[in-house]
């Protein structure tokens, strides 16, 4: 009774309204040996659902994060490429609950945010040192990015002291999401590829350990992402250009430099086991 109210409150009367609702998985079936290898729930909180939902989502190696993340960016924009039509015609929906869904919720977070950590900080900020007459605001290459990312660090306290590692790793990964975005508005590529995302929890150390597949196995040439590396290689350029013959007081060799090793890092698959 509880639930049937549940999904009427929530599900039935969005729909009614014409509001957007999303869609969860309350009343989903799981194995308990899938529970048990993921790690278990922990039974101090009143949010099992959500404790295994988040281990349930954590791949188990890079190149399974690599197919997550693309699936993750490619299948929210082609939605958006289908959906758009459908919603702006849609006379059920008010004109401001359209603004909201195709600019806030598809347009922003879905499209421009990939596009534009791509862009500006691994293509246009490395340009200004081949292009001085072309400058970048100290507020908008430094201080605002520097305060976002503090004010969503203030949540993780424990883990501060990877805030730079996980900077620099997320501009890394900007590049496959910005891929995947492409393949999914212009529906080109891998865009109906469906990877499921292995997730192994605990089995690699219990006896499904013969069943996991080892990383050290595949080949080398699987493990090179060639984008990455021209990337870098773009990245490092620019860095030592600008040791050499940078005017500026930025100091933006040093975060080029870090940039480029990190995408050295990932385009040579040296993330993960």
């Amino acid at each position: 009774m509880s639930l049937s109210y549940h999904f009427t409150v929530e599900q039935q009367v969005g729909s009614s309204t014409s509001a957007f609702f999303g869609f969860n998985g309350t009343a989903g079936v799981w194995r308990i040996t899938a529970l048990n290898e993921s790690g278990g729930w922990n039974d101090q909180t009143t949010v099992e659902d959500l404790d295994v939902a988040v281990k349930s989502e954590l791949p188990c190696s890079f190149n399974a994060l690599r197919s997550q993340q693309h699936r993750w960016t490619c299948g929210p924009a082609n939605l958006f490429r289908k959906m758009a039509g459908q919603i702006i015609r849609s006379e059920n929906v008010s004109l401001w609950k359209k603004l909201y869904m195709l600019y806030s919720f598809f347009f922003m977070r879905k499209v421009v945010a990939h596009i534009l950590t791509f862009c500006f900080y691994c293509v246009i900020l490395p340009a200004t040192v081949l292009f001085p007459e072309v400058t970048v605001p100290k507020w908008a290459a430094f201080y605002l990015p520097a305060l976002i990312t503090l004010f969503i660090a203030i949540g993780k306290p424990r883990s501060v002291y990877l805030l730079v590692l996980w900077v620099l790793f997320e501009n890394a990964m900007s590049m496959l999401r910005t891929k995947a975005l492409v393949m999914g508005l212009f529906e080109t590529g891998r865009v109906q590829e469906w990877v499921v995302t292995e997730k192994l929890g605990d089995g690699l150390k219990t006896k499904l350990i013969g069943q996991v597949p080892n990383e050290h196995q595949v080949r080398f040439r699987d493990r090179v992402h060639l984008l990455e590396l021209l990337l870098g290689v773009y990245l490092l350029f620019c860095g030592c250009y600008d040791i050499i013959y940078g005017k500026n007081t930025l100091y933006l060799y040093v975060y080029l430099l870090m940039q480029s090793t990190a995408f050295f890092v990932v385009g040579f698959g040296f993330v993960g086991k």
